[in-house]
């Protein structure tokens, strides 16, 4: 079983010009089109069956569309074993934070994310600490971009790791999710600060930038049981990471975790599955 944990998708109307505009900012190519149906293409060729996506808030004023376009996604029942399982998005400058997560909460959205160089506001505002503060209270996962985005290259890092572990020791919550393995190109910190902490890394749009002995030595010290699997589809070819993932020899149970176990704990998924 293969679930990516770190994904994105845009409704049919906006995916086009969301994708192109993205493409230009950050010299990226995408391998989808940015669509659900995109999306379970990918999940297809890759046989792999859920993937997790997380969509941005640029400003507060999108939180109901983004919000109904989850609920829409949650809502497709497919007739094959692929599906997508969407998360809310959430800004810090938000109104009325805590009714908002009240509402994801009892909406059966497992959780927010939240993009701290997109939404221009650093890791350790109070916005994001009450966010976390009602993640905590709600029992909601919390992923966040972390290290340099691609597209702000030369800007001050938003959520860099010695911001996320102040974050950490201030909001003790043990489903908050670090996307591209702590910090994306900042792992040399990662290693030094976060790695063991009580937080979960995603290996989103990292393999082909890491080196394998540099990523097990993260993961020798940060635990296999708070690893996720990710891709940053449409970022990066799904079937192109598992093939990287998988040649670096670990042991099967490590890959069991990666791929899916702890994917389906977080998510409270696990008796779907008979696990």
């Amino acid at each position: 079983m293969i679930i990516d944990f770190h994904t994105h998708i845009f409704p049919e109307k906006i995916a086009y010009s969301t994708i192109k505009k993205l493409e230009e900012n950050s010299n990226g190519k995408a391998y989808t089109d940015g669509t659900y149906q995109g999306m379970i293409s990918a999940l297809k060729r890759a046989n792999a069956d859920i993937a997790v996506a997380l969509p941005v808030m640029t400003k507060p004023t999108q939180f109901d569309s983004i919000f109904n376009f989850a609920l829409s996604v949650n809502a497709i029942k497919e007739e094959g074993k692929e599906r997508v399982i969407s998360f809310a998005g959430i800004h810090p400058a938000c109104d009325n934070i805590r009714d908002k997560m009240k509402l994801i909460k009892d909406s059966g959205l497992m959780g927010v994310k939240i993009h701290p160089d997109y939404q221009s506001t650093f890791i350790d505002d109070d916005g994001y600490i009450e966010i976390l503060k009602c993640a905590k209270d709600y029992d909601l996962i919390v992923v966040t971009h972390s290290g340099i985005d691609d597209g702000y290259v030369g800007e001050p890092v938003k959520c860099p790791p010695e911001l996320a572990l102040k974050v950490i020791n201030k909001v003790d919550h043990n489903k908050f999710v670090l996307g591209h393995y702590g910090a994306h190109k900042q792992w040399g910190e990662v290693l030094d600060l976060l790695a063991g902490k009580n937080v979960y890394f995603d290996t989103a749009f990292t393999f082909h930038e890491i080196e394998e002995d540099f990523f097990k030595k993260i993961l020798d010290k940060h635990g296999e049981d708070r690893v996720l699997f990710a891709t940053d589809c449409p970022w990066r070819d799904i079937v192109d990471d598992v093939k990287i993932l998988k040649s670096y020899n670990l042991k099967n149970e490590t890959y069991d975790k990666l791929f899916y176990k702890n994917a389906l704990k977080l998510l409270k998924m696990e008796g779907e599955y008979g696990l």
